[in-house]
């Protein structure tokens, strides 16, 4: 009986891990594709080992109106695919054309979109000092994915030149 109870435990908790996969799978695939500006930072605590910590614009403005704990951010996206902030989203306000919703999370003082750290292979900081944007994906429900960074001319970085 007592190992039933693990074997069922342990079932659940790989089910469960399963389900937040394929959720993100699905935003990668399906989402809407998203540049944030990244905040500037100072570069000495930029890197740290091999992971970059990230803070964006649309954060640092969220960050001067009146936030709740957790909730949705309306952006629009420009002619380049770059999101600017408009509101934090109200049920009772309807999304106008060109708007999408971004979840966020109000701890210890920060806006938090959920990307905050970009990850890296170990030795290549130098591909990724020149990183602008924080390009995401966007799923419907406002839920999103880091997938890379660019430059500012908005071109991929990190990708190996043959």
């Amino acid at each position: 009986m007592r190992s039933r109870v693990i074997f069922i435990g342990l079932a659940l908790v790989v089910l469960a891990l399963v389900v937040l996969v394929v959720r993100k799978e699905r935003v990668l695939s399906h989402g809407t594709p998203v540049l944030l500006e990244l905040a500037p930072v100072d570069p000495r605590s930029l890197m740290q080992g091999d992971y970059m910590v990230l803070d964006y614009a649309v954060s640092r403005e969220v960050r001067k109106t009146e936030v709740s704990q957790d909730g949705l951010l309306v952006l629009r996206l420009d002619e380049n695919g770059v999101g600017h902030f408009v509101r934090r989203h109200t049920p009772d306000a309807p999304l106008a054309p060109g708007e999408l919703l971004l979840g966020y999370k109000q701890r210890e003082g920060r806006v938090r979109l959920g990307a905050e750290s970009f990850f890296f292979q170990e030795g290549h900081a130098d591909r990724y000092a020149g990183a602008k944007y924080g390009e995401l994906r966007v799923a419907e429900d406002g839920s999103s994915v880091l997938v890379g960074l660019r430059n500012a001319e908005r071109q991929p970085l990190g990708r190996d030149v043959p």
